[in-house]
């Protein structure tokens, strides 16, 4: 009788998978309308929507640091109806810093990684350096001086800021603000003088050179700032890391929905129209099997859980 149930529900899932999907998808924004994220999901909804033969709206949920759209996708029906972008800071760094209301391993299903842009090392104009050494150099001899912005505490910019200062050995005067944005805007008044934005964030002030760029986050030089030396060139290894993004769906989805969602947001990452949009805004595609990302989630939640730890960054709220 067991074997028989087993067998029903075998037979009824890949009857699901097969017809999947039967009416409209729901891809989860935990931020209103524009920024990386919701541009992300406005890019691939409509090509889904195209290779399913099914709408796939995007629903912003803002609120609580992303928090109200991460509990709702994680307690909905796993029948890939309701999906999320994930990205680093809900799959990675957030875990890594503060309590949240969810397990971003065991409370979703990791389905594909989208793509990610690299991070920029950037000074403003007046500061009297011009490669990397030299930035460590004078941040030593400015000790209590050298101001930098982040775009908040446990923030990948700020992950990667503590990760250079702990290795490099300098220190800075660090402001935390609410985004990136207000950063940047006091940045142009030289308020803060050093940041870490994402490359698609820095690029006009770059080319308008409001900003000094120093090193690239990333394994190689970026083409889009091949002048600019990547940390590891500059004999700093270990800076990868890279403002991420991924579709997630609750735990335990099915796993022919899952290999299905996959194929189609891969095939979706091989068109040149998509790879020319993302490109736009600085974004390398990523594409992994739904295991690899899965791996990929837990190494990032390692990776920064450790230097957390290290640098005694903790959030309560």
């Amino acid at each position: 009788m067991r074997n028989l149930l087993l067998l029903i529900l075998f037979s009824i899932t890949t009857i699901n998978a097969q017809t999947y999907p039967s009416k409209p998808v729901r891809l989860v924004v935990g931020f209103p309308p524009g920024g990386g994220v919701d541009i992300n999901a406005r890019l691939l909804a409509p090509r889904l929507s195209e290779y399913l033969g099914q709408s796939f709206v995007v629903d912003n949920k803002p609120g609580a640091g992303t928090n109200i759209a991460n509990e709702l996708v994680a307690k909905a029906a796993p029948d890939g109806y309701t999906l999320m972008v994930g990205y680093v800071a809900t799959h990675g760094t957030n875990p890594a810093v503060r309590k949240v209301p969810y397990d971003a391993v065991r409370d979703f299903t990791p389905i594909a990684m989208v793509g990610g842009t690299r991070n920029l090392l950037v000074v403003h104009a007046s500061v009297p350096v011009a490669d990397l050494k030299s930035f460590v150099e004078h941040a030593k001899k400015s000790a209590g001086k050298l101001s930098y912005g982040s775009g908040g505490m446990g923030t990948l910019n700020h992950l990667v800021m503590e990760q250079f200062r702990a290795e490099a050995g300098f220190d800075l005067i660090i402001a935390h603000y609410r985004g990136i944005g207000p950063a940047i805007n006091d940045f142009r008044g030289a308020q803060v003088v050093v940041l870490v934005p994402r490359l698609a964030a820095a690029l006009p002030h770059v080319r308008a050179k409001m900003m000094k760029p120093i090193a690239v986050t990333g394994r190689e030089r970026h083409p889009l700032i091949p002048e600019v030396p990547t940390f590891e060139e500059s004999g700093y290894k270990g800076y990868d890391a890279v403002q991420w993004y991924g579709i997630v769906g609750p735990a335990k989805l099915p796993p022919e929905i899952t290999r299905r969602l996959n194929a189609e947001i891969n095939k979706a990452l091989a068109a040149p129209a998509l790879q020319q949009r993302l490109s736009a805004d600085a974004i390398d595609p990523m594409p992994m099997a739904p295991e690899q990302f899965g791996r990929y989630i837990q190494a990032e939640i390692t990776r920064w859980s450790a230097l957390a730890r290290e640098r005694k960054i903790t959030l309560e709220e």
